[in-house]
């Protein structure tokens, strides 16, 4: 059978490569990480007739903030107050001898790609280029998505039948937190198992990071500089509370270890104060990503000891303490983790050595395995072609060698399955 899948993609690999190109091409950007909206509907409109073509049943979904909402008061999953105008999932159910389903799941939304003229080519015009294709998304996760598709395309181009169902999910407004993938778990589209067809570096990731994102605002009291010692400087504020988090960093690394996963990390990734330099600013406001390890940690840990070191530091200032700086989550999700001896991932572990030499892992990047394991009760692993530094990156490329690779590896899991 391998060997016939082989044939075919040797005979097919330009047709292949020409949809992930064509999707490539439509730009799908997701603006102020979903906040603000995002661009996917030609992106999903494409994937939708490419999915009819090939003879699937399609379901389109809209994001809906009343089941997001839902879903945060019940799992603490959904990022609510984004725009969801015109943004939607594209479910292809293709039909099998037996009754059984295998999930590949992906998004369809990018990140932005920032300035245009630091790119040696157009981010949205791919182009190939030392055995790689060039392009917005084709790491993250264009190539995962569309290796999914040309899977299943693989399959029927060889003649053979689908053994069993096939459900590919394209979620928009994952890069937003996962906004897609949720929706699709509350509306119970369910399977026996799931591929997050994210790029894994070449391993079978059965382990993520959950994430928290807090704002903190802090407030001061503005005058002239010439008069410093009057005022209360909000960035000063904002900088001892930032020593502080970095204390309960280093609590962290000392005391929590994981098998497969870094030591929690707490990332200031952004701060805003001030109006001039010669004004004591009244306002200064950072942001912060928080990574933490499932199981050993949990989302509700994370915020009260993240506060709790906030409003104890606070409660340590003459200013700080009559004015409590505002705490604010804008993003989240919960950790992932398999057992290493769960019967999915020992099938996927078999049936992916069979083309490539690829061990089990544990990844950093959090994504939506975790909402279809931990919504959805699915067995699920992290299996794609491209590497992690090559997300949210200028010049984003993927092997096109690798892209083949994952087409294979995943039609012979559907195969097997």
């Amino acid at each position: 059978m391998l060997d016939v899948l082989e044939k075919t993609l040797n005979n097919k690999k330009e047709e292949y490569l020409g949809h992930l190109k064509k999707l490539l091409s439509i730009d799908t950007q997701t603006i102020g990480h979903g906040i603000l909206g995002g661009k996917e509907k030609e992106g999903q409109e494409y994937i939708q007739k490419l999915l009819s073509d090939l003879g699937a049943e399609i379901k389109k979904e809209d994001l809906d903030e009343a089941l997001l909402k839902q879903a945060y008061e019940t799992y603490n999953e959904g990022n609510l107050g984004h725009n969801n105008k015109d943004r939607y999932n594209i479910i292809g159910d293709f039909k099998g001898k037996k009754d059984k389903t295998i999930i590949f799941n992906g998004h369809i939304d990018t990140m932005p790609y920032g300035e245009k003229e630091a790119w040696k080519h157009d981010p949205l015009d791919p182009v190939v280029e030392d055995g790689k294709v060039y392009g917005l998304g084709s790491t993250d996760m264009k190539g995962g998505l569309m290796a999914g598709i040309m899977a299943v395309k693989l399959i029927k181009d060889s003649g053979l039948e689908l053994p069993c169902n096939v459900k590919i999910m394209s979620v928009a407004d994952e890069e937003g937190g996962g906004n897609g993938t949720i929706t699709a778990m509350m509306n119970k589209d369910t399977g026996d198992a799931a591929v997050v067809c994210e790029p894994s570096d070449n391993e079978i990731l059965i382990a993520h990071m959950g994430f928290v994102f807090f704002k903190v605002s802090v407030k001061g009291k503005a005058l002239h500089s010439a008069g410093k010692w009057n005022g209360v400087n909000a960035i000063e504020k904002a900088v001892s509370l930032i020593h502080e988090l970095g204390e309960l960093e280093k609590e962290w690394l000392m005391k929590y270890k994981h098998p497969l996963l870094p030591p929690p990390t707490l990332n200031v990734g952004v701060i805003n104060g001030g109006t001039a330099g010669s004004t004591v600013p009244d306002f200064c406001e950072f942001k912060v990503c928080v990574h933490y390890l499932p199981g050993i940690m949990s989302f509700s840990q994370v915020k009260q000891e993240f506060e709790r070191r906030i409003f104890l530091r606070s409660q340590g200032d003459e200013f700080l303490k009559d004015n409590l700086p505002e705490v604010e989550i804008y993003q989240l999700g919960g950790g992932f983790e398999m057992d290493s001896s769960d019967e999915f991932v020992k099938f996927v572990h078999e049936k992916a050595n069979e083309t490539a030499d690829i061990p089990i892992n544990g990844g950093i990047a959090g994504n939506d395995a975790r909402l279809l394991k931990n919504l959805g009760n699915i067995p699920t692993v992290i299996l794609g072609p491209g590497r992690l530094v090559d997300c949210h990156s200028i010049d984003e490329s993927i092997s096109i060698d690798e892209y083949f690779k994952y087409i294979k590896i995943y039609a012979d899991l559907i195969m097997s399955f």
